[in-house]
């Protein structure tokens, strides 16, 4: 039988059948009445405890099988049926662990999916431009083609692949920062010099556009982060302004301290956000309906997981007067 298995069980049994032995031999010892009722005691004993260690080990068995089935076939546990004694016990910390694994599940289900849709769209955004990028190529490769057409034609293959490069350099990022493996420093950043480094990339293409930028701010304000990658999300926030502000538009970052949190504003005159896009714009990979054709979509996602990263915040919304408006508050390390 599967209830002798168990070598507690095995031993257990030897150790009665000494005492029922025991027993019967005490009984001639004594009157006959005494002798008899002692050995039908030591009997009904013997077989009580079996029974009830049976039913006992049968109820572990069924709960064995339910939680193998609930492992293979997803069916919840009755776990009302297991109260008394140390099946509660076991209850308890079973009830722990399959809600652990029900979380687990769901999570990994969860970053499947998320990964199948991210490899999908990331597909997606490097064809394009490798597309034509290819196009291009095989435009260049005729031999007559006129030296002004070959001179635009490079100048789109040089736009395609710094496209490329920053594509796959800020999608290492996002990897990175989604294992864990980004290290974050924690030193004194100084808000003004921080936009300026910010903005130098974007200044010829601002004049390029007839863009003006405005910086307003006390000096010494500061805040507790990375200089590096607090310089990516700006970065970010401001090339998002950049394109969808107007030719001649202007483009305004000013930043505060108090005794709470560092602001830092950013906002431009462009047409502002869609109310359906608010909710989602700092998805991964999410276009807005006023997006350009170049937009890819990670750049405020990026923007957003450094500022949460660094103990702050990041949310977007549209000027009362017109235009976008980003706010981003970084709190102290210690709040």
């Amino acid at each position: 039988m599967k209830f002798f298995r168990n070598p507690e069980i095995r031993l257990s049994l030897l150790w009665h059948l000494f005492l029922l032995v025991s027993a019967f031999c005490l009984g001639f010892c004594f009157p006959s009445r005494a002798g008899v009722l002692l050995i039908i005691f030591s009997v009904f004993y013997i077989c009580s405890h079996y029974w009830i260690t049976w039913r006992r080990y049968r109820r572990l068995a069924q709960l064995a099988r339910e939680i193998d089935d609930m492992l293979h076939s997803q069916i919840p546990i009755q776990f009302e049926k297991y109260r008394e004694g140390e099946l509660s016990i076991l209850e308890n910390e079973l009830s722990k662990m399959t809600l652990r694994l029900s979380e687990q599940a769901a999570a990994l289900a969860d970053d499947k999916k998320f990964l199948a849709d991210s490899m999908a769209d990331i597909s997606h955004q490097i064809r394009s431009p490798l597309t034509s990028s290819n196009l291009i190529l095989s435009l260049l490769m005729e031999p007559d083609l006129p030296s002004a057409k070959r001179k635009k034609l490079l100048q789109e293959l040089v736009q395609l692949l710094s496209r490329i490069d920053w594509l796959v350099e800020s999608l290492l990022k996002m990897s990175k920062m989604d294992a864990g493996t980004v290290c974050f420093q924690q030193t004194s950043v100084n808000v003004r010099t921080l936009i300026l480094q910010a903005v130098e990339p974007l200044m010829i293409p601002m004049e390029l556009r007839e863009q003006t930028f405005s910086l307003e701010g006390e000096p010494e304000t500061a805040f507790t982060g990375d200089p590096a990658w607090s310089q990516e999300a700006i970065l970010n926030i401001l090339k998002n302004c950049m394109e969808h502000t107007p030719f001649g538009g202007c483009i305004r970052a000013s930043f505060s301290q108090n005794a709470i949190y560092t602001e830092v504003i950013i906002e431009d005159n462009g047409p502002g956000f869609d109310k359906e896009d608010l909710p989602h714009l700092f998805e991964r990979f999410y276009k807005g309906k006023n997006a350009s054709q170049q937009s890819v979509g990670i750049g405020l996602a990026l923007a957003r997981m450094v500022v949460s990263q660094q103990n702050g915040t990041l949310k977007a919304e549209n000027r009362p007067e017109g235009g976008a408006r980003f706010i981003l508050k970084f709190y102290p390390p210690s709040l």
